[in-house]
This record gives structure tokens, C-alpha cells and sequence, in this order.
């Protein structure tokens, strides 16, 4: 059974549907009027596919591949789309996650598999800072590799619709592993490299 399907399953839309409505009747809202009659289930739908994550484990996502040259040299996949939900708020936060590693032993993963991971622990209820750790966290874990760099670039909607009100701000977020947190000269050719438009 796919981690999809077991997030599907774990699930609750009728008690979505039934809060949404809650929600509304509560805001003064009447649920039965014609353009919001079908928005509980509009929601409880997109709730299942924005959320699936919560029920995945982003390891599960980075499969090793043994390269015999024995590849040693930083690998940067950057400007990974993300979108999340902010948990103190339940709005949106998006923007880009940029993902450097160097490789122990041959031990790569796939290009896609690191956009993969960022995905997953972006999916769900989350903190920036917590994504930018898990993701880092993940790739310590699976590929052992001699460090690690996570940045995430987003801007929240939680301080663009409401509070503050400041459209455009962004917010950055890093997660450093390995010889990346004592080796000056890595950490600055990884920021350089992560930077070049």
C-alpha cells in the first residue's frame, strides 16, 4: 500500500466537512447559500492533498544509488519549490528550498528524491525552521554524507494578510550538518554556489 493511500486513509473528511461548516455558521456565514454549500467538501479534498505528508516519512524518499568514482564533490539541487501551511495559523507559506550535500563513500541519491523530501515535510501542518531540519535530518540519516545544507527562502501569509501586513517579506531559514558547520570555506562555497542566479 503506497504512504499516499495510507495518508488518505488516516483522514477524517466527514468530520473536516462538519467543522468546516462549524467554522462558517460560526463566522456568520450561512453554509447553505449557493457558493459555499459545496465548500466543506471542497476544503476536506484539498485538506487530504495539502496535508498528505503527515502520514509519510521523507526517508522513505532517498534511495542510494553506489557510484564506482566513488563521487566526493558537492551536489546542490536549488530553488525547489515548496508549499506549506503555517500551524500556529493555518495559511499558506511557499517559496524555495535549496538542498547541498557531499557525498560519503559514492553514496548519491537522486536529484529528484531531494525535491521529494522537501515535498513531504512540507506537507502538513509545519514550521519553516522544523522543514528545513527534517530535510536536513533525512539526508544525515540515509546517505551518511559529509555534511549537509538546507535553505529555505518563503514568504508567510500569516505576516502578508494579517498582523504586520508586509507583502514581499521573506523569511530564511537553514539547517547545517557535518563539515559544513566547522569548515568555513565549504560552508561559504555552498552559500556562493546556492546564491549564482
Amino acid at each position: 500500500m503506497s504512504n499516499e493511500i495510507k495518508a488518505v486513509e488516516k483522514m477524517d473528511k466527514d468530520k473536516i466537512k462538519r467543522a468546516v461548516r462549524d467554522i462558517l455558521e460560526a463566522i456568520g456565514e450561512d453554509p447553505d447559500r449557493e457558493g459555499l454549500v459545496d465548500t466543506p467538501k471542497r476544503i476536506a479534498n484539498m485538506f487530504e492533498e495539502i496535508f498528505a505528508g503527515l502520514h509519510q516519512d521523507p526517508r522513505e524518499h532517498l534511495q542510494i544509488f553506489f557510484q564506482e568514482e566513488n563521487h566526493e564533490e558537492m551536489v546542490i539541487v536549488k530553488d525547489i519549490s515548496f508549499y506549506s501551511v503555517c500551524e500556529h495559523h493555518l495559511v499558506p507559506f511557499f517559496g524555495k528550498a535549496h538542498v547541498a550535500y557531499i557525498p560519503k563513500g559514492g553514496k548519491l541519491t537522486g536529484l529528484s528524491k531531494l525535491a521529494r523530501v522537501v515535498e513531504t515535510a512540507a506537507r502538513r501542518p509545519q514550521l519553516q525552521e522544523r522543514i528545513a531540519k527534517t530535510v536536513a535530518d533525512s539526508i544525515v540519516e540515509v546517505l551518511d554524507p559529509y555534511g549537509v545544507v538546507v535553505i529555505l527562502e518563503a514568504e508567510h501569509m500569516c505576516m502578508t494578510m494579517r498582523g504586520i501586513k508586509k507583502p514581499g517579506s521573506k523569511t530564511i531559514t537553514s539547517a547545517v550538518r557535518g563539515i559544513f558547520e566547522k569548515d568555513v570555506a565549504a560552508r561559504a562555497e555552498a552559500m556562493s554556489l546556492i546564491n549564482i542566479k
